[in-house]
This record gives structure tokens, C-alpha cells and sequence, in this order.
């Protein structure tokens, strides 16, 4: 059992647990300014050690920064470059100059809350001028998820007994972008004004993330069963192009429309298999074009649709496809969601028009046993024979 000792300082008396750790070695824990402080630690050392919950206080004594590079570095082999890359310059923008040097031991949600309030203030002077431009809601998420990671791996290795900096109360909400989808006649203008039309109308018909599309190779064509395979995805990391799998890290097979079928007959005539569908003219990956500027940019502007982003036309194909009554099952494979239910959470927008469909189909059922019932009535036969 624990036991209790007082010492003097030049501040006053001071108060000293001795005990023994789960594994029989004897310490002490020192600076308690009253012997009821001093009591409360010594119970609770004792009730995590019959629960198997203790932690040595010499194990907190590692900073956030010493456990955050073996944290990356273990993201960095979990993680597809495009995904780990914000993490990195998150750590290094955000959370290593607050939290590097502090002790684990010595983080508390109190101050987390104040870091994550920092982070999205946004200072406003008396003219009205903004002096600090806050972060955004997908900057703090991100950041905060940093450091709470690295908390949750120093938990694992039994550093900490709970992770300090969970259940913030102040974090922000993402709130979602709108949407704007195309008509097959915007789909149609933009194609005729664009660089590369062939690759606008195979985005807007097919729902390909642009990754996916600019690593399609010849082999990945069946075009007489009018197919294509998702086997490939290259995604742009900082000046670099990487190719991985597709972000399920499954390959899937998408139907082509035939009109399509035809152009991409054209393109690959006389080209070997492993060449790359669409190319920068030089044999090299498209780069993804901006939004604000570029080939892109220009086709829209030129085109007078509304402003659309390239992945807009990956949207733009789960519109048209759910307008030409394709069934939510078809549409998940299309796009290459884990489920049905990722398809239904990210595109409910798409089916607003399903509600009044049931209000419809309610009506008609309410109004036919009320007319079934006014007849019945009318000629004295009881509705329930």
C-alpha cells in the first residue's frame, strides 16, 4: 500500500506518496501542498493497478514531437502519398510549432480548445480590416487529428492512461460545397471548346476520378463489350506524379456509353496496349488543370456554363445518371463507392425528387380507399366484405 510523508521546503510544507508499481518496484510521486491531494493520488494509483489501467509518470515525459516522427512514419507506409502529404505539412504548419516540445504528460484539453479557438479566429479591426485570417474548418479538422493520433498511438503504447486532447468541444464543422451539375447540352458545349474533348465527355458519362482517367491505358479498353477497367490512379503530389491503385485499392470495370465507344476506337488505333489514353502531347500524365486558369479554365469560360471545377464532371455524371433512371446499385459500382449507402449519403441532393414521389404515391393509395369506401357506402354494401 501506498504511503504518505511530509517534507519541508522553503515554500512550506509539502507532501510525498511512496508506492510500489504493478511490477514491485518502489517510487514516489512529491510536491502535493496538502495531504488530502497527496491521499487522492495515492487511491488512484492503487484502483489503476487492480485494474491493470496504471502508467508509470516517467512514460509522459516524452514530448508530442519525439512520438510524431515514428507516427508519420507509420502513416506514411499506411497511407497512398496523395492522403499522407497533407498530414506531413499539417504537422509541420500547425501542430508541431504548439505541441513539439511539450510533454505529453503535460497536454490537457483545456488548451487544446484554446488552440483549436486560435487556429479559426479571425481578427477584425475597428475599420472593419481583417488583421489574421483564420483557418478553415478542413485545416483545423486536419491539424487537430494530427495531434490527437499521435496522443492515441502514445495511449497504445500505454504512455498515457487516456488520450488528453479528445473530445474537444469546439471543433469546427465542414460545411458542404454546393454542387453544380451540367446538362448533357452544357456537357456538349464545354467538349467543343476544350482541349481535350474526348476526355470531358468520358469524365461526364462515366464518373471517373480525374486520377483514374488520365492513367486509362489501350489495355484498359474492351471496347466491343463496351467496358473499361479502373486498374490505375495518378495523382499529382506537390511537382510530382505518383500511380497507385484507385482509392478503394480496387480495380472496377465501368460501362461506356457508345457514342463514346466510337471516339475511343479512334484514339487507339494502331497504338500499343501499354500507352497511355490521354498524354500531354509528349507521352507524359496530364496535369490536373486548376480551376482558375488553363486549358480547363478557358473551355468553360469560352463554353458559357457555370463554373464547374474537373471533378464537377464526376458529379455531373452521377446527375445524369440518376436522371436516366439508373438504380442506386449500378451507380455505386460506377463510381467506385465502398456502398450504396456512401452513394446515398454523398448524392441525397440527387434524389429530393423521390420525397414528393411518395407524397404522390400516398396520395393516390389514400384517395383510392377513400373512393373505394364513398362507393361502397353509396349502394349500402359494407367496404370490409
Amino acid at each position: 500500500m501506498a504511503t504518505i510523508e511530509s517534507y519541508s521546503t522553503k515554500s512550506g510544507r509539502r507532501y510525498r506518496v511512496r508506492y510500489r508499481t504493478p511490477d514491485h518496484r518502489q517510487t514516489d510521486k512529491r510536491g502535493f501542498t496538502t495531504k488530502r491531494d497527496a491521499e487522492v493520488f495515492a487511491a488512484t494509483v492503487e484502483v489503476e493497478k487492480l485494474r491493470g489501467e496504471y502508467v508509470a509518470p516517467s512514460l509522459g515525459r516524452v514530448t508530442v514531437g519525439e512520438l510524431a516522427d515514428a507516427w508519420l512514419e507509420r502513416k506514411a507506409s499506411d497511407l497512398k502519398p496523395s492522403s499522407y502529404r497533407p498530414l506531413e505539412v499539417s504537422w509541420h504548419r500547425h501542430v508541431k510549432p504548439r505541441w513539439g516540445t511539450t510533454r505529453i504528460v503535460d497536454v490537457d484539453l483545456d488548451a487544446v480548445e484554446r488552440w483549436i479557438a486560435d487556429m479559426g479566429r479571425t481578427v477584425t479591426e475597428a475599420d472593419g480590416t481583417v488583421t489574421k485570417k483564420g483557418s478553415g474548418a478542413t485545416v483545423v479538422l486536419r491539424a487537430y487529428g494530427v495531434l490527437a493520433g499521435v496522443l492515441d498511438s502514445a495511449v497504445k503504447a500505454r504512455r498515457l492512461a487516456a488520450n488528453p486532447a479528445r473530445t474537444p468541444e469546439n471543433l469546427p464543422r465542414k460545411k458542404p460545397k454546393p454542387r453544380t451539375y451540367l446538362t448533357h447540352d452544357q456537357v456538349a458545349a464545354l467538349a467543343a471548346e476544350a482541349k481535350y474533348p474526348t476526355l470531358i465527355r468520358l469524365l461526364a458519362y462515366t464518373g471517373l476520378r480525374w486520377g483514374e482517367a488520365i492513367a486509362l491505358r489501350v489495355d484498359h479498353l474492351d471496347l466491343p463489350r463496351k467496358r473499361l477497367t479502373v486498374v490505375e490512379n495518378a495523382v499529382q503530389v506537390d511537382q510530382r506524379t505518383i500511380v497507385g491503385t484507385p482509392k478503394s485499392n480496387e480495380s472496377r470495370t465501368v460501362s461506356v456509353p457508345e457514342f463514346l465507344v466510337f471516339e475511343l476506337a479512334a484514339m487507339t488505333r494502331g497504338r500499343a496496349g501499354d500507352a497511355l489514353l490521354f498524354t500531354d502531347g509528349h507521352g507524359r500524365y496530364l496535369r490536373r488543370p486548376v480551376s482558375y486558369s488553363g486549358w480547363f479554365a478557358g473551355a468553360v469560360d469560352r463554353a458559357g456554363v457555370p463554373r464547374v471545377t474537373i471533378h464537377d464532371l464526376r458529379h455531373t455524371a452521377a446527375s445524369l445518371a440518376v436522371s436516366a433512371g439508373v438504380n442506386i446499385k449500378a451507380l455505386q459500382r460506377m463510381l467506385g463507392h465502398a456502398s450504396a449507402a456512401m452513394t446515398l449519403d454523398v448524392y441525397s441532393d440527387l434524389f429530393d425528387d423521390d420525397l414528393d414521389a411518395v407524397g404522390v404515391a400516398l396520395h393516390h393509395a389514400v384517395s383510392a380507399t377513400s373512393v373505394g369506401k364513398s362507393w361502397a357506402t353509396a349502394v349500402g354494401t359494407d367496404p370490409t366484405e
